[in-house]
């Protein structure tokens, strides 16, 4: 007996994935499918045995719950349903149907008439419709085209598991002024099970279809075979009795429909093979040989509103492509960078069984060629950009040239960073400091030494451009007692506090803060040494320019007494003018300490006896603004008078 086993047999990509990720999620939640998960009695069975029920309304489901969405989809008002019910879910739709969706949702908005060629009672047509608001045109024949009218607008999609024949004669039957746009959306795994099945059953003394009876492609499958090779038979699984069928000198062809588990598969093989070849043998028996830590490359069939990508690796390969295995940038949006139909390399992280889908990364399909790139820039010293991803234990992770690179905090900039999140998102350059590749690949990035020169260039263009007299604005970097550090752009100047105001200040943080935006003077620029004198006094406001006017030697002046000396007393005259009553000056009699006749606050009023303008000194006296005899008769003792006569 010969076996010849259809490559492309049992579960489909969309099938496989919707019950890996049932199985997998047992025990974790109380699920219900949304529908039978696929149409196959013994996994519906076994599912519902560890508790996994199969409902075709959601009253049916206990209140908290999950509901899984199976490959065939289902219409938007369902997705509101689940939601308006408080009920969480997870989507298994195929990536072909939801294709589908997409494409009949556009249409019927664009005003087109929606036709879909298939079963009208399946559920994956029922799904389709409700994108066009449940009026689209469904049929199964060439004969139905009758029905569509001249002048009106048609867009034409098929269900994804309809005999490719019969579609064909479909649309060769629609007339050719019919305007109409006819989208082949027969999902590749079920055309290429179906030309597979043409052609072992034309070499085939006996064709055995394995699969569930109630399965749309299994019957077409079925249905196909018949049509070419009589002794077709479908089971849903092998028994030996069934055996005494076939000619165990003949040709025996086996397929499988997309619903059909790769167990029952198996088992049959095993049954009726005398060859020592086992079944994962002739799986792996195909053109296209795919391990894990493979580079292929594939077609992109579409990208889903999750940022999931379906890949076509060819044959009856379909691959995924995680959104979080698209891009190290959690940022990039993949329906932004692939669409449909563009050729992509990708690498195979795993493969469970042919029959499957492989599970794909694209953000490491190109690692060898991003390490040669770093080590390129490492061995050349080059400054690279990259955009800072997040932040991680030790400092900070940052994409650059497509691959994930570490960067200590010690080497993100030139002094201590606390807060390292506000780097993230931000696009800045880097050196390569390490890139070693054994015993495996490590490497590193920084900036210290790029930000370190960085601040020394702009350190020498700022002191280049500074001039003596010139307003610039910085930012207050830093209070010290004596004064404060501004920040002119990479390089601090000092404001000392005698230059902070034309007043008197007791304390620098009654006039600054810091952070705090100011203007300021260039009173020096030391370049030898590194520093900058700086002044916030404004310079038109310098209450000496009209000094000599206001207070000419002679003019009798008044102020605040807001110093004491043992040589006399300081007297505020305005902000920033202060003159000095020497202690002979401030009486006529003599006088030990000024305390004895003046306090600190009092108003005096003085005659001006000498200006300095150069050396800004002001000589003042209290006894010159007092007529002396006037004081004197103030002073003297009042006269008695004499007492009247009698």
């Amino acid at each position: 007996m010969e076996i010849m086993l259809a490559k492309t047999a049992g579960f489909c990509p969309g099938v496989k994935r919707a019950v890996e990720s049932v199985y997998g999620n047992i025990g974790k939640e109380k699920m219900y499918t949304y529908g039978p998960i696929i149409h196959n009695k013994i996994v519906t069975g076994d599912l519902e045995e560890k508790g996994v029920k199969a409902i075709g309304n959601l009253s049916e489901a206990e209140e908290g719950s999950t509901i899984v969405i199976r490959s065939h989809g289902v219409p938007p008002e369902v997705y509101e349903e689940i939601e308006s019910k408080g009920f969480k879910y997870i989507d298994l739709s195929c990536g072909y149907v939801k294709k589908i969706h997409n494409i009949v949702r556009d249409n019927y908005n664009e005003g087109r008439n929606i036709i879909i060629v298939g079963n009208p009672v399946h559920p994956e047509v029922v799904g389709i419709n409700g994108y066009s608001n449940n009026t689209a045109i469904i049929i199964e024949k060439p004969e139905d085209v009758k029905t569509l009218k001249p002048g009106e607008k048609y867009s034409l999609v098929v269900q994804t598991t309809f005999n490719t024949g019969l579609f064909e004669e479909i649309s060769a039957a629609i007339p050719k002024e019919t305007d109409i746009k006819i989208f082949n959306t027969i999902c590749s795994a079920t055309a290429e099970r179906q030309r597979e099945a043409v052609e072992i059953a034309k070499k085939a003394d006996c064709m055995i279809v394995l699969g569930d009876k109630n399965s749309s492609n299994t019957q077409k499958l079925y249905h196909i075979s018949e049509k070419i090779c009589k002794n077709t038979f479908l089971f849903e699984k092998i028994q030996t009795k069934q055996l005494k069928c076939l000619n165990k000198n003949g040709k025996i062809g086996v397929t499988a429909g997309a619903s059909t588990p790769p167990g029952i598969i198996e088992e049959a093989i095993k049954t009726m093979s005398d060859e020592n070849k086992t079944f994962e043998e002739m799986l792996n028996d195909t053109p296209l040989s795919l391990r894990s830590g493979k580079v292929v490359k594939g077609t992109v069939i579409s990208v889903t509103d999750k940022g999931e990508v379906f890949v076509n690796l060819g044959f009856k390969y379909e691959g995924i492509i995680e959104r979080n295995e698209f891009s190290d940038d959690a940022d990039v949006n993949p329906a932004e960078v692939v669409k449909e139909g563009d050729e992509i390399e990708v690498y195979i992280k795993r493969v469970n069984d042919n029959d499957g889908i492989v599970e794909l990364s694209k953000k490491y399909c190109n690692k060898a060629k991003v390490y040669d790139s770093l080590k390129e820039a490492f061995d050349n010293k080059s400054v690279v950009t990259g955009k800072v991803l997040n932040v991680v234990k030790g400092g900070l992770m940052v994409n650059i040239l497509g691959g994930r690179v570490f960067v200590p905090s010690s080497q993100v900039s030139n002094r201590f960073v606390e807060d390292l999140t506000k780097f993230v998102g931000q696009e800045l350059d880097f050196n390569i400091i390490e890139c070693t590749d054994k015993p495996k690949r490590r490497i590193v990035a920084g900036r210290r030494e790029l930000v370190t020169k960085q601040i020394e260039e702009r350190r020498q263009q700022l002191f280049e451009s500074l001039e003596v007299g010139s307003r610039v604005e910085g930012t207050v970097s830093r209070i010290v007692e004596f004064g404060a550090f501004v920040d002119l752009g990479g390089v601090d100047g000092l404001i000392h506090i005698s230059e902070m105001s034309w007043g008197r200040v007791k304390k620098v943080s009654d006039i600054l803060s810091k952070g705090d935006k100011v203007v300021v003077t260039i009173l020096d620029v030391n370049k030898e040494k590194g520093k900058i004198s700086l002044s916030l006094k404004d310079i038109n406001a310098n209450p000496w320019n009209t000094a000599a006017e206001k207070y000419a030697v002679g003019n009798i002046v008044t102020g605040k007494v807001v110093r004491m000396v043992s040589f006399g007393a300081f007297v505020e005259l305005e902000e920033g003018i202060d003159g000095l009553v020497y202690i002979s000056q401030i009486a006529f009699k003599h006088v030990e300490k000024p305390e004895d006749e003046l306090e600190v606050g009092q108003e005096i009023t003085a005659k001006v006896t000498e200006l300095d303008l150069d050396n800004k000194k002001i000589s003042l006296s209290i006894k010159a603004a007092i007529d002396r005899n006037a004081k004197a008769a103030e002073e003297a003792p009042a006269e008695t008078e004499a007492p009247a006569e009698e």
